[in-house]
């Protein structure tokens, strides 16, 4: 075995171009197909990391009949008492905060200028709020009994043409149906370097929202982090009630989810292509050296090699093609993720139905999908000898020799 492989690397060395060339494109495939990995795992990560962060958390406790979808701020589809609901699961131990929230469609106006936003009412001084907090950019940060002052995210203010200290005028949906309108102030401009979330959302004081929309003592969720996600399972139980519903990260984001099954489905097909593709590549390599090789084939057949054992030349020459390629890819691929796991990757203004993506996505390179890449590589390269092998191992050696010459 040793033999053959000695004489598979001798043989490569006869066109060190060639060969170097073959091995490059293996390599240079897997680390197109590492990147690609790294970037759908960095993007599917962010997207739940994010979710959680600004909109879902890891837990939600809401009225039975609330519907989400119509942000419904009717009394019988809201939690009523949330503040004393949220202490109550706040003093849970694997609680990390737990804080009511208000939700409700409304219109901003500047001049002639007007667009839709969505307004949450938060508790400023809670921990859930950090997000906003500590991406304030602009401004001073709301507080809890503030009923003049508005937060914006960048890409709304700058949509707007707005600066901190504007008036804005704020209309709003009320638990009646009817529609309310005050004129408020712009205390301060955030970023969560979320587009989608920053171009479509207005802060607000809790108390605030409540007595704009008619809601008076009630909220549209409990907004609730765990000290450790896992909990969740042990958790829910506590939570269920006969009048609320708890829901869980997964089921608040059930669409990225899917998303990301089908995308990792779908995925392996492209891997496949793509080293389908650089697998013809040694292919071309191995059988141009059958050919260049077919005299010295015939007198090895001729002194009475066997075929077996030439067949375990050329995929011994594969082999060292393959795994020089893969070595190669592996390095490049993880200098490659890595880098672009620390700058990020910028994906400029996204927004997509379902997703919450920042404005950059950070790569991320698991070891599972550094082995299994490698592994496929390797196996497709290695099938991709097989022809080659075959061809010169079913050489007459008449007819070899013949054509040697």
């Amino acid at each position: 075995m040793i033999q053959i492989f000695r004489m598979a690397w001798r043989d490569l060395g006869r066109n060190r171009r060639r060969s170097f060339l073959s091995a490059l494109a293996v390599g240079l495939a897997l680390m197109l197909l590492l990147f690609l990995a790294a970037f759908i795992q960095g993007e599917m990560k962010a997207s739940i990391d994010t979710s959680i962060r600004l909109i879902s958390g890891h837990l939600q406790v809401r009225a039975n009949t609330y519907d989400e979808v119509k942000t419904s701020l009717k009394w019988a589809d809201l939690v009523e008492n949330p503040q004393q609901i949220a202490d109550q699961i706040a003093a849970l131990e694997p609680v990390q905060v737990a804080s009511p929230r208000l939700y409700a469609s409304g219109i901003v106006a500047v001049g002639d200028e007007t667009t839709g936003v969505r307004v949450i009412g938060i508790d400023p001084t809670s921990e859930a709020s950090l997000p906003y907090k500590e991406g304030l950019l602009e401004g001073n940060f709301l507080t809890p009994d503030d009923r003049e002052g508005v937060l914006l995210g960048k890409a709304l203010a700058e949509k707007l043409g707005l600066k901190v200290g504007d008036s804005i005028s704020l209309s709003v949906n009320t638990a009646n149906g009817d529609v309310s309108e005050q004129t408020f102030t712009l205390r301060g401009i955030f970023s969560t370097e979320t587009y989608a979330f920053d171009s479509a959302n207005a802060l607000l004081p809790l108390a605030k929202a409540q007595a704009i929309t008619g809601a008076e003592n009630h909220a549209s969720t409990i907004y609730i982090l765990l000290k450790d996600m896992n909990q969740i399972d042990a958790v829910v139980p506590a939570l269920q009630s006969s009048l609320l519903k708890v829901l869980t990260w997964k089921q608040m984001n059930e669409l990225l989810l899917q998303v990301e099954q089908l995308a990792n489905s779908y995925m392996v097909f492209f891997y496949l292509i793509v080293l389908g593709i650089s697998a013809t590549v040694v292919v071309n390599t191995l059988i141009m050296s059958v050919f260049e090789r077919t005299r010295e084939i015939g007198i090895l057949t001729a002194i009475g090699m066997r075929s077996r054992r030439i067949m375990g030349m050329f995929l011994a020459e594969s082999t060292l093609l393959a795994v020089g390629g893969i070595l190669l890819g592996l390095i490049l691929g993880i200098i490659l993720s890595t880098w672009l796991g620390q700058v990020g990757f910028p994906v400029g203004q996204m927004k997509i139905t379902g997703f919450v993506l920042g404005d950059r996505i950070y790569p991320v390179l698991t070891l599972k999908d550094s082995v299994n890449l490698s592994l496929l590589a390797l196996i497709i390269t290695l099938l991709a000898g097989i022809y080659p092998a075959w061809l010169a191992s079913h050489m007459e050696p008449v007819e070899a020799l013949r054509g040697g010459k």
